[in-house]
């Protein structure tokens, strides 16, 4: 991208704080893990203390915390709260398993619950220095949950993705 997404504006404030505003309305409590303070509003942090740019060594930090959690990524914006409580249907069905994660035509990493019972094999992989989830995913117990509208986890990883999410944003007001 180019620039720090989480800070991108969208929706008269920065994606960060917009995905925070969305998962409040579903969740008691919402954290965003980061490796700094750098937000204009008020949200409680998970400082990642790895020197490390990927998702996988945060989870350390957030399994001190807590027993698991619900990942979505900063630059998912279009992902619903219909969504997210599919995840959590599949979850009470599926309680022995590592994971529950979002899948289109293919996984959605930052897209689900982790459970403490994955710790291992992500302690494995930061040890193998293999950062990336879905490797992690594929060893652990994982639910998939199959969703069709891939509209919904469209995801900004170029100046031109986020353009058009903007677009779609105002196509939706």
């Amino acid at each position: 991208m180019g620039k720090d997404k989480a800070l991108l504006p969208f929706e008269g404030k920065s994606l960060a704080q917009y995905q925070y505003d969305k998962l409040s309305k579903i969740f008691k409590k919402v954290y965003i893990s980061t490796k700094e303070k750098k937000f204009d509003f008020d949200a409680p942090l998970i400082l990642d203390s790895s020197k490390i740019y990927a998702p996988t060594p945060a989870f350390l930090d957030i399994f001190n915390i807590t027993e698991s959690f619900f990942a979505l990524s900063v630059d998912t914006p279009f992902v619903t709260k219909a969504i997210i409580q599919k995840i959590f249907e599949e979850a009470q069905k599926y309680p022995n398993k590592d994971a529950i994660i979002a899948k289109t035509d293919f996984p959605h990493p930052l897209i689900g619950i982790y459970n403490r019972s994955i710790l291992p094999h992500i302690q494995k992989a930061l040890k193998e220095e293999n950062y990336k989830l879905n490797a992690i995913l594929q060893k652990a117990k994982t639910h998939f949950v199959e969703f069709e509208d891939e509209e919904s986890f469209f995801n900004l990883n170029h100046p031109k993705e986020y353009e058009r999410a903007l677009q779609k944003q105002n196509s939706l007001l």
